[in-house]
């Protein structure tokens, strides 16, 4: 590992983690993994784990679906004090390659984290980068 690649992760002294897939919907469950023990070694309650576990797979999933064949799903997760931030990207299908917030999934992604959004910017091969960017607090909040 280089100095350079040391340095990145720690973000203001939060460690990050970052995993990097083929975006195919058979190797979810292990970017789901690392979600639950990151959470679980972090000291969430066992329903913010539950809530983090199954948000990083549906976003995962609703990202594989827009995935270009044969590009890499890339899932970042800051680590802080009391809440964990999530990243995830893949390479899109074509110019017009977005995530849908009208469907039951995003619903499911709203219920489940205290915040998220849809991250779109341009590839360095002309197709979009598409992200989800989600963030989940250690403990139960008031809905």
């Amino acid at each position: 590992m280089s100095d350079r690649d040391s340095a990145d992760l720690t973000d203001s002294g939060s460690p990050t983690v970052e995993v990097r897939t083929a975006a195919s919907a058979a190797l979810i469950p292990t970017i789901r993994a690392v979600a639950s023990d990151l959470a679980a070694r972090a000291d969430f309650d066992l329903d913010a784990i539950s809530d983090l576990r199954m948000a990083v797979d549906e976003a995962c999933a609703t990202l594989v679906d827009v995935a270009a064949p044969g590009s890499g799903l890339r899932c970042r997760f800051q680590v802080r004090d009391d809440r964990i931030d999530v990243s995830a990207e893949v390479e899109g299908a074509g110019a017009d390659s977005t995530v849908a917030t009208d469907t039951f999934g995003w619903r499911v992604l709203e219920t489940l984290t205290d915040d998220v959004s849809v991250s779109h910017t341009p590839g360095p091969d002309g197709r979009p980068l598409v992200g989800i960017v989600l963030g989940k607090s250690a403990g139960a909040t008031e809905r």
